[in-house]
């Protein structure tokens, strides 16, 4: 990520704490011409003085690199997850990271070895649905002594996706696409098409696992199968009656969900896009990605 130019610095509440008892003592000192409480406002003021560059030093060679957001859905949070490193030949301490300098949600690292790294996920809500940019990232520090704040930004391109909140009716629409021979439905068999694969879920039969993918180190998928366009159900945008679009888009992804659950192929149709119907994780997710960026 691409740092910023003129990080900031500026006092903390116990600054002004610090300024009260400093005023404090220097108005004892001079009323009680005491020699001992001038020594000790001395001895305090110095020490701040020596922290400041301490501050500024903690966040020398500190920089932060994004790793790929998943997507979430309306209403849930998104997990950002960041790698801190640690570039310079010293430990550094009491770092906090945020998506921003006004965010309340921080994350903070107590400390992180010279050249080593430390990785973190930070949490924010998804509000809206569609493609957003992750923004602007932010490291404070206010180690030592907490009188002041330093802060440094780290500007990113990296965008996420927010999925539609599924809301409405489970149950899918009853419109499929029947052979011609118009045979009933039946289960998916090994004498249908390939459809797709899905996850396994445990307690199911173990009978279309693919295996081969087992053997190359993937994770237990479950293989699917579906006569050629028979039980296909199609999500059609213009055949829901809500008023707003944005009811029609969150029906869509609660089918879209229960499709790919029940491992029926499905379909989507929305004005300007159609995808045909398909099952699996990659179908699944060009689907709601159609959703979110739907205009």
């Amino acid at each position: 990520m691409k740092e910023r130019k003129l990080p900031l610095i500026y006092p903390t509440v116990g600054f002004a704490g610090l300024l009260f008892v400093l005023a404090a003592m220097w108005y004892a000192a001079s009323s009680q011409n005491s020699a001992a409480v001038y020594l000790l406002l001395f001895a305090l003021t110095a020490v701040f003085l020596v922290s400041i560059p301490h501050t500024l030093i903690n966040l020398a060679g500190v920089t932060i690199a994004l790793e790929s957001v998943q997507p979430a859905f309306v209403g849930q949070e998104v997990s950002l997850p960041v790698e801190i490193m640690n570039g310079s030949r010293a430990t550094r301490h009491g770092i906090e990271l945020a998506l921003s300098s006004s965010s309340r949600r921080r994350r903070r690292i107590d400390y992180i070895p010279a050249n080593k790294a430390a990785r973190v996920t930070l949490r924010f809500p998804a509000r809206q649905r569609g493609e957003h940019e992750v923004g602007t990232l932010c490291l404070t520090s206010i180690y030592p002594l907490g009188f002041i704040r330093f802060l440094k930004r780290f500007a990113s391109s990296q965008s996420y996706i927010v999925y539609p909140k599924p809301a409405g009716a489970v149950k899918l629409p009853s419109s499929f696409v029947r052979r011609a021979d118009s045979r009933p439905l039946t289960d998916f068999g090994e004498g249908d098409d390939f459809a797709g694969v899905r996850d396994y879920v445990p307690g199911e039969s173990q009978r279309h696992i693919d295996w081969k993918a087992v053997a190359r180190g993937q994770p237990l998928v479950t293989k699917q199968f579906t006569a050629e366009a028979e039980g296909v159900v199609y999500l059609d945008f213009s055949a829901l009656h809500f008023a707003g679009v944005e009811e029609k888009l969150s029906q869509l992804a609660l089918w879209v969900i229960e499709a790919e659950r029940a491992g029926r192929p499905y379909g989507l149709r929305i004005p300007g896009i159609e995808i045909s119907p398909a099952v699996g994780q990659l179908h699944f997710h060009q689907c709601l990605r159609a959703l979110s960026l739907f205009e």
